[in-house]
């Protein structure tokens, strides 16, 4: 796998950090259109203290921030939004197919179907391997930073 963008070159696009950062690289960029990127999941998470203790599962609502995080990436390095954050402004059509825990290396596809002058629409999915673990609709809007 060769990574385009480490973690670090990621926190110099999007705004987040330790401990709600879940981009650890990026694979594959498309400014505007596509991204493919990727979050190892690892016992140390904070989250498998409570989520749950025995049977760690990733909890499915950071999935969908994984996907929104990674979704940002395209909008955000284009030079109309450059310097900007893409707020998540909702979510539509979200489904989960299968849990995640310790070990899984999570893959983040998000295409951007839908964009305008402060906002976009991407179709988002999160894969272990080759089996789609979920999958949504999330709309960004794009405010100043």
């Amino acid at each position: 796998m060769t990574v385009l963008y480490t973690a670090q070159e990621v926190m110099e696009i999007i705004p987040n950090r330790y401990p709600i950062m879940y981009i650890d690289g990026v694979t594959e960029l498309e400014k505007g259109k596509r991204v493919v990127a990727f979050k190892n999941i690892t016992y140390n998470e904070p989250v498998f203290q409570g989520h749950f203790p025995g049977e760690p599962v990733w909890p499915g609502v950071l999935i969908i921030e994984a996907l929104a995080q990674a979704g940002s990436i395209p909008l955000l390095t284009q030079d109309d939004f450059e310097g900007k954050t893409a707020y998540l402004g909702g979510l539509n059509k979200v489904k989960f197919r299968q849990k995640v825990q310790p070990g899984d290396v999570l893959r983040l596809e998000v295409d951007i179907v839908k964009l305008r002058s402060n906002a976009g629409i991407g179709f988002g999915q999160a894969f272990v391997g080759d089996k789609r673990v979920a999958q949504a609709e999330l709309t960004f809007i794009i405010g100043a930073k």
